[in-house]
């Protein structure tokens, strides 16, 4: 098992093939998320809503740009990856559609996670999707 872009570098130098994806085989996981203590979000929704919507805005610019679009504007984070790895990757995830519309963090993906977690040894028990999950500033995101 190898990460990005390792996977397709192997593959660009003929020494592996990426035969399968993770995130297609497995369902969706959310990768990245952020949390905030619940007083935080009671006294800072505006905060919240603010950094949700720059997410957002992130979220539909991948719905509506080419990967190549995608890559060149990356490229900058990957500065150790040229841009024909950069733009295979983003092409890899783009067919695959890795990127929702919206950040919304559905119950199921929440299971799966916590799934996931307990099957590793990382989580002793699992907590409720409404204690821990909170959709409202996702639900009203805007760019």
């Amino acid at each position: 098992m190898e990460f990005e872009p390792h996977a397709t570098s192997l593959e660009a130098k003929g020494d592996g093939y990426v035969i399968a994806s993770l995130g297609e085989d497995s369902g969706y996981v959310p990768y990245t998320a952020f949390s905030a203590k619940k007083s935080f979000i009671d006294d800072n929704p505006q905060i919240i809503q603010a950094f949700t919507n720059a997410l957002q805005k992130g979220m539909d610019y991948v719905q509506s740009h080419s990967p190549e679009e995608i890559a060149k504007i990356i490229a900058p984070q990957f500065e150790e990856t040229n841009l024909d790895t950069l733009t295979a990757i983003v092409s890899r995830y783009h067919g695959q559609d890795t990127w929702k519309e919206n950040l919304i963090f559905e119950e199921d993906s929440f299971t799966l996670l916590q799934d996931i977690l307990y099957e590793a040894g990382e989580l002793s028990e699992r907590t409720p999707y409404e204690i821990l999950v909170t959709t409202e500033f996702a639900k009203t995101a805007s760019p």
